[in-house]
């Protein structure tokens, strides 16, 4: 069994194609992955770009990812990019993650309008959202970004935010760390202590990591 950790940057579906944004309202312009192996060790890495076919790359998109239209001006299309990343994920059995389920619904909707006959119930089968299990873990009743989760485990996020690749590893790091319980609640000690009732706790949050803050302002004074 292999694990494919996932991230996709996506740019909006231009307003001319007024009918495609009815139902497809962004277009996937970078794949990043990672594929760890049965003991959660990395052996291998995919990272593509991909041309989108409904208008140019947005200047806010690439301010806030890097990639511009001359960096996917001569890539393949979408058809042809996520073929190539099936065929890297390879026919042995695999479950692919991500930091929440909107990766999972873009190649849903985007497999559907653009890949005739995909069979789209494969990806339901085999998509976890990794985001909802580290929550579940912790008893957050609030999503928390990856940069945050990472904070909360005393990590730096590796890389540069917002690049597909990057994401996608730091993201399998939290993976990793999720398949050891023991290891996983001393480094997360400090965030469960913080969900206890302020009476309980030793310390106050300016004694813990400046990510812990986002917990604080997420559940309230």
């Amino acid at each position: 069994m292999n694990h494919v950790v996932v991230d996709l940057e996506m740019n909006p579906v231009s307003r001319e194609f007024r009918e495609i944004r009815r139902t497809l309202k962004d277009e996937v312009i970078e794949i990043g992955a990672v594929k760890l192996d049965g003991d959660f060790r990395q052996i291998g890495e995919f990272q593509c770009y991909v041309k989108p076919e409904y208008g140019e790359i947005k200047q806010h998109i690439t301010r806030l990812t890097g990639i511009t239209q001359d960096m996917v001006a001569d890539k393949a299309a979408f058809r042809a990019a996520f073929r190539e990343f099936m065929d890297w994920v390879g026919e042995d059995e695999a479950t692919i993650y991500s930091w929440s389920m909107s990766d999972f619904k873009q190649l849903r909707q985007e497999c559907r309008w653009k890949i005739e006959g995909f069979d789209v119930k494969w990806l339901s089968e085999h998509w976890v959202d990794l985001q909802k299990q580290f929550d579940d873990r912790l008893g957050l009743h609030n999503s928390l970004a990856l940069k945050h989760a990472l904070g909360a485990m005393d990590r730096d996020f590796e890389g540069t935010q917002h690049t597909a690749l990057a994401d996608a590893a730091n993201t399998s790091a939290i993976l990793a760390l999720m398949q050891d319980d023991a290891k996983f609640r001393e480094t997360m000690k400090p965030v469960l202590e913080l969900l206890q009732p302020k009476e309980e706790l030793a310390s106050s949050i300016g004694d813990l990591c400046p990510e812990l803050l986002e917990l604080q302002k997420t559940f309230g004074e």
